[in-house]
């Protein structure tokens, strides 16, 4: 069953590659949406697919790439988006 999610990602995520990072992850996991740096440091994210991939794309957040500090993830269920594919958006 597909499911959607946004998603909040707080800490040192900016300026360390996340978004690159959240694309590769998301083009492996068959994850669908888009990924922006927010005004306020943190990086938001609207993903979407099969239950279990999203789940997968949730913990990959809570590490996030090598030189990112993940201080918090908030995630929220929200209706689908049916988006054709994931991208970066600034």
């Amino acid at each position: 069953m597909l499911k959607h999610v946004n998603i909040t990602v707080r800490g040192r995520v900016q300026g360390v590659g996340f978004r690159y990072s959240a694309l590769e992850a998301a083009e492996e996991l068959g994850i669908k949406g888009f990924v922006r740096n927010m005004p306020d440091g943190s990086v938001y994210i609207e993903a979407e697919g099969e239950e279990e991939e999203v789940l997968q794309f949730i913990e990959w957040c809570r590490q996030g790439p090598g030189y990112a500090y993940v201080k918090e993830v908030l995630v929220q269920e929200a209706p689908l988006g049916h988006f054709p594919d994931f991208e970066i958006r600034r």
